[in-house]
Order: C-alpha cells, then sequence, then structure tokens
C-alpha cells in the first residue's frame, strides 16, 4: 500500500467504513502533531477528563 499523500511505500493503515488509507512515517508523523493541536482532541480530553488522576 502507498501512502495517501505521497508514492511512498505506507508504514501505518487506518480503515473506516470499509475505506482503508495508507500513510508513510513523515505523513503519519505530521497529522499525528496536527490531531495533538486540534481543537477537536481538546474538546474530547475535557469531556473525558482525560488528565484525571485517581
Amino acid at each position: 500500500m502507498k501512502c495517501h499523500y505521497c508514492e511512498r511505500d505506507a508504514a501505518y493503515a487506518a480503515e473506516k467504513d470499509g475505506i482503508k488509507v495508507g500513510l508513510c512515517e513523515r505523513h503519519f508523523r505530521e497529522r499525528v502533531e496536527e490531531l495533538a493541536d486540534s481543537e477537536e482532541l481538546a474538546a474530547l480530553r475535557e469531556q473525558i477528563d482525560i488528565d484525571r488522576t485517581e
């Protein structure tokens, strides 16, 4: 499988609703960095109180 963004071999693959997408190492890291800074992830963290220790 090739990366969704370039022609490199995919190191990671994700599948949802029968659609599979591959990402090379570089593009996987870029996407994770983007998601880590997203408002959606911040809202999810707040919703599930991910920093809570019990």
